[in-house]
């Protein structure tokens, strides 16, 4: 199946079969290795990227559900060399242990972001539900996210 994907930016047109899962498109044909596959089902998050700005399970979606479409990869987050707010967050706040799941953590998170600039941490929580880490990283990751949304700072009031 002739198929056409705007993938970070860039126009790619692909011959593959339509039920082929997005993952292994975005991996194996487009060389982008930085989503994952963690449990082939959906359940994980570990293969989440962003298509036409939603946050969807790679490994579970067909690649004929995104002709035509905008995806962006973990890749595609970056401008460059600058690293995108959150990955730079992941850094910063030490997130990662084995980092396998942290892909699709980072996806979840810009995506929460971009649809609400300033979460609370529950709903930061309630965002990040969804993608597992089996290194429990949590605390870290809310704190990352915290820091790029500005949701733990404090506010000076004026004069004082």
């Amino acid at each position: 199946m002739a198929l056409r994907l705007k993938v970070n930016g860039e126009e790619r047109s692909l011959e593959v079969d339509g039920d082929t899962p997005l993952l292994w498109v975005v991996r194996d044909e487009l060389g982008l290795k930085g989503t994952k596959f963690g449990c082939g089902a959906g359940l994980c998050g570990a293969c989440t990227v962003h298509l036409d700005g939603q946050p969807v399970r790679s490994c579970s979606t067909p690649v004929e559900m995104a002709d035509g479409a905008e995806i962006t990869t973990i890749e595609g987050l970056s401008d460059g060399d600058q690293l995108h707010a959150l990955q730079q967050a992941w850094i910063d706040h030490n997130v990662p242990q084995c980092g396998y799941c942290q892909s699709g953590q980072i996806m979840s998170a810009a995506h929460l972001l971009a649809n609400n600039p300033r979460p609370s941490r529950d709903e930061i929580v309630a965002a990040m539900t969804g993608n597992l880490c089996r290194c429990g990283t949590y605390a870290r990751i809310v704190a990352a996210v915290e820091s790029v949304a500005g949701a733990g700072e404090s506010t000076e009031k004026e004069g004082a």
